[in-house]
């Protein structure tokens, strides 16, 4: 992976339930670390659900490999929450790609 291809910043986020001050669970995000990536592909879709057609945004970013990522996780890019759906090891830990969803539902 080339460095200068990964020209955009986006923060990796985990969540967990943690408990507020008056004792309800919350589920909330912490940053897991900012990391530079390569922006593969940007593309919006129109999904047809219950409440009518929806659109929705895809992102597939490059990354340098990060252990322990998983689908369960999130990125945050240009301040907006991106849901991954997809994580796909290349070669031999080289690196990760990343297929995000942001949209109703996602």
């Amino acid at each position: 992976m080339k460095a200068e291809k990964m020209d955009r910043k986006i923060t990796l986020q985990r969540g967990s339930y943690t408990v507020n001050e008056y004792g309800t669970p919350t589920y909330s995000w912490a940053d897991l670390a900012t990391v530079p990536a390569q922006m593969i592909q940007r593309s919006t879709t129109e999904f047809v659900r219950a409440q009518g057609a929806t659109e929705a945004e895809i992102l597939v970013f490059r990354l340098r490999y990060f252990a322990g990522l998983t689908t369960a996780d999130r990125l945050l890019f240009e301040g907006r929450p991106f849901n991954i759906t997809e994580l796909s090891e290349l070669g031999r830990k080289d690196g990760i790609e990343l297929r995000c969803l942001q949209g109703p539902g996602a």
